[in-house]
């Protein structure tokens, strides 16, 4: 099937991202398997090739907004899902050694079929809690970036996100503008985990009214040892 990448090229270069034929061709393989598997696990709600472009890809790329992803970069995506935003960023900049973690193994499994498929190198999946993985004795203050698109709210994602981070480096939350609502009950949260708010970066995707936001942590601390709490604790008792 031949699929239209004009609009997506447009997009794109929007936010200063030009693909090789090779990359644009990792993202058609990429969106074929996404539709062939969400046939039988439920990855997405959204299956129309433009929508798919739009909302999940474009949306993913949306980083370079914040930080420059040009340099060598180790990044983890925490609740990636079906791999956003890490996967898209992993195929538009291959120099990013890339972590995808996620606590359902399908998942993972559909991940790893992914990034077979598309040759990609430097990108690890890991099936687990962030809880768990996020202890000094396994990726505890490993990334220079954290980022998440998980539904969470601030102060509980928080907690789940900034241990990953190395001191100096940053946790970018990917957030419609509901955000603004869970700003200020976050912000001691962010603080007690060694994070401060560097940035808000509120934008819409290209050629569309829908509403982002970045919003970006620099790690500033080191997170306090007993945090994340264990399994269920930071989104039942959120840090307030």
């Amino acid at each position: 099937m031949v699929y239209d990448v004009e609009q997506f090229k447009e997009d794109l270069s929007k936010f200063g991202i030009s693909l090789s034929d090779t990359q644009m061709q990792q993202f058609i393989t990429y969106y074929e398997l996404l539709v062939e598997w969400n046939g039988f696990m439920n990855l997405t709600a959204i299956t129309e090739y433009e929508e798919v472009l739009k909302k999940h890809f474009v949306d993913s790329l949306s980083l370079v907004k914040v930080c420059d992803l040009k340099k060598e970069i180790s990044l983890i995506d925490v609740g990636t899902g079906a791999g956003f935003p890490g996967l898209p960023l992993k195929i538009a900049f291959p120099n990013l050694k890339v972590t995808l973690l996620d606590s359902l193994n399908k998942r993972i499994q559909f991940l790893n079929e992914v990034i077979q498929r598309l040759g990609l190198t430097d990108i690890d999946t890991v099936h687990g809690r962030a809880e768990d993985f996020a202890k000094p004795e396994s990726l505890r203050e490993q990334y220079d970036i954290c980022v998440s698109r998980a539904v969470a709210n601030m102060t509980t994602l928080s907690e789940y996100c900034i241990p990953f981070v190395k001191k100096g480096g940053i946790f970018v939350s990917y957030k419609s503008e509901k955000l603004f609502e869970e700003k200020k009950e976050a912000e001691k949260a962010i603080s007690i985990l060694g994070g401060c708010v560097e940035k808000e970066m509120k934008f819409s995707l290209p050629d569309s009214d829908i509403c982002r936001i970045l919003f970006v942590i620099r790690k500033v601390e080191s997170s306090p040892k007993k945090y994340p709490r264990k399994a269920g604790l930071p989104a039942k008792e959120p840090l307030v």
